[in-house]
């Protein structure tokens, strides 16, 4: 398992941009996939975007063209640019993470960050 510290939240308006930021610890990150999920008020949490260790990029159909996950192995740091923000983004975002394998399911993940807000207001 790995430690997940995330970063960059806030409020944005609508339109705008934020970007995200999650720090992992561990000398293999470059072995795990990582990914975002988002958590809205009152809501399951859901997926968002995910990396894989080829640095493949998986996307929810929601955010696709507004949102990019990169990583940078060199110094363990996954990220999430958000441009184009809707209010319907507002939500707490997690970063986690897992073994080799990309999955979009919540309950495949077993390290996950203490999560960031974030609120797009219209």
């Amino acid at each position: 398992q790995m430690q997940l510290v995330e970063s960059g939240g806030g409020l944005v308006q609508a339109g705008g941009s934020l970007r995200l930021s999650c720090a992992a610890s561990g000398r293999t990150f470059n072995t795990y996939v990582m990914a975002w999920f988002r958590q809205p008020p009152g809501k399951e949490r859901e997926f968002v975007a995910a990396i894989s260790v080829g640095s493949t990029t998986y996307y929810t159909e929601s955010v696709k063209g507004r949102f990019t996950i990169s990583r940078d192995n060199a110094k363990n740091m996954v990220y999430l640019q958000m441009n184009s923000a809707k209010p319907e983004d507002t939500a707490v975002y997690y970063c986690a993470s897992r073994r080799i394998i990309v999955a979009t399911s919540a309950r495949e993940y077993d390290s996950w960050g203490q999560g960031t807000q974030v609120t797009v207001s219209s």
